[in-house]
């Protein structure tokens, strides 16, 4: 989680920081009321197709965007509350999830961090590294917002693994449209802005990637396994899945 924290000597990275949880919370806000899901928790979420181009595009400063932009979103749309926090630590960490995977999911991780739409395993990645991270997301708020009693673990987490799939799904093609741009013109792609020349990845990173998927497999198949009831299974798989974090 080295860049997570380091990003914060870096002022290009703030301002990222600062512009992707403005954008985030403002389509948030927007959006708020127009297809309550779950009232005042979760709701069909056209901000979505931010999640994954941000988290690939601006790295650590797109994963603080997205948590920092939710926390906004929820104060001026009117639904803060106590499973706000529960909002902000899944967003921070699916953004986190998101580059975080694409230079540790061994074998399909790259060498090069890079994106290109020509390239069958640039798609194999985006759309796996997709689909973990918005279960890394929906585990970690359905559990605290099971925790406070609010909504079912089970019914949540469904929920929100669905919202930021096909979120992420429709936000291929904003990052198909800005790519080029964002990395060759404006100089901001993640790596470029924190001058490394390519990602460090950690001894224990490939491991801590697979330890992550295991969380999310186990978080999101709660309810099928027999004598485990999700009220166990959660909190397990949020335990394993923050455990894959750290070792990334």
């Amino acid at each position: 989680m080295t860049y997570l924290f380091s990003m914060w000597k870096n002022t290009r990275m703030i301002v990222l920081v600062a512009v992707c949880a403005a954008i985030y919370a403002a389509a948030l806000i927007a959006f708020k009321t127009a297809i309550p899901l779950v009232p005042g928790i979760a709701e069909v979420r056209v901000a979505g197709v931010f999640l994954v181009v941000f988290g690939f595009l601006f790295g650590p400063a797109g994963a603080w965007g997205l948590g920092l932009g939710n926390l906004i979103g929820d104060v001026f749309g009117g639904t803060f509350g106590p499973g706000s926090l529960g909002g902000f630590v899944g967003n921070l960490l699916q953004g986190y999830a998101i580059y975080s995977l694409w230079i540790n999911l061994a074998p399909i991780a790259g060498k090069h961090y890079e994106w290109k739409a020509g390239n069958p395993l640039s798609w194999v990645r985006y759309i796996l590294i997709t689909m973990l991270s918005s279960g890394v997301c929906a585990v970690m708020i359905a559990v605290w917002v099971d925790l406070l009693g609010i909504v079912p673990y089970s019914v949540l987490s469904k929920i929100i693994v669905l919202n930021n799939v096909v979120g992420g799904m429709v936000g291929v093609l904003l990052l198909i449209a800005v790519y080029d741009i964002t990395r060759g013109q404006l100089g901001l792609l993640w790596i470029d802005v924190m001058d490394l020349e390519r990602p460090v990845r950690r001894a224990t990173g490939p491991l801590g990637a697979w330890v992550l998927t295991a969380g999310v497999v186990l978080g999101l198949t709660s309810g099928l396994i027999p004598y485990l009831p999700p009220s166990i299974l959660g909190p397990a798989s949020a335990g394993i899945i923050i455990l894959g974090c750290l070792l990334m």
